[in-house]
């Protein structure tokens, strides 16, 4: 997933999975960041397909439900409890209250109509918030040439806080100190502040290629260009949500 892409997306372009980036007139999956140029004819499934419909047909092919993607982004993201995001989900396939009692542990019908409020409430707020951000950071585009516009992160991390709130200057005086010109790491122990733990993994993980399965034996190779100690850093991949693995260890990929 292209985070800036991502997370600048309208709401119209999230529900569709897709945005359409008219100087360069090519349709973008929000999701995994295949590109359909238009003008060029997809063949999908044996049809012949433009640009829209060809990324239309891959999203709905590929990613299946949008719905459950942005579910899956968690409490983190959506601000849903568990029992919030249970309740969405029955409501998008279909059932009625009565029902969602009947398959939840919701002690009544007016259980579920009060989870509803609370989502369509969260709702309220949101748009609210939306507005209030996009005016901020049209301000904010005056700030960037002083780097002081934020970083965007990961989307997986396992718990978003003041520890992500990181600028641009921030960033780039943390990788120039712990770097060296060929991107080997000019430390004898990991720092212990957060955020320049966090700044470290960002640039690690993208030597990584998102959609691959690695072995234990490749990311360790992969992490001992930067530092010898490469279990901590593996350890801490997964901790703070950069990379995942299998229950067996043997597999790993980006989150």
């Amino acid at each position: 997933m292209n985070n800036e892409l991502f997370w600048k997306a309208s709401s119209d372009d999230l529900k569709r999975g897709f945005t359409f980036k008219k100087q360069e007139k090519i349709y973008i999956c929000l999701l995994c960041g295949k590109i359909f140029e238009q003008g060029v004819i997809f063949s999908v499934d044996n049809l012949l397909l433009d640009a829209k419909k060809a990324v239309e047909a891959h999203v709905k092919n590929q990613h299946l439900s949008l719905f459950e993607f942005y579910l899956g982004l968690g409490r983190v993201y959506t601000g849903l409890s568990s029992g919030q995001a249970e309740v969405a989900r029955l409501i998008y396939a279909g059932y009625s209250d009565k029902e969602i009692v009947a398959t939840t542990e919701a002690n009544s019908a007016s259980t579920i109509r009060n989870q509803r409020f609370s989502i369509r409430e969260k709702y309220k707020q949101a748009k609210i918030l939306v507005a209030l951000v996009e005016m901020m950071e049209e301000k904010m585009e005056q700030l960037k040439h002083k780097g002081e516009a934020l970083v965007d992160f990961h989307p997986t991390a396992t718990q978003i806080d003041e520890r992500f709130a990181i600028t641009q200057k921030e960033n780039e005086e943390i990788v120039s100190r712990y770097f060296d010109a060929d991107g080997k790491l000019l430390i004898k122990a990991f720092p212990a502040k957060e955020k320049r733990k966090i700044i470290i993994l960002q640039k690690i993980v993208q030597d990584f290629e998102k959609g691959c399965q690695y072995t234990e034996k490749e990311v360790n190779k992969a992490l001992q260009a930067y530092y010898d100690d490469y279990v901590t850093i593996r350890r801490y991949l997964i901790q703070y949500g950069f990379m995942d693995r299998d229950k067996e260890g043997k597999a790993y990929w980006v989150k």
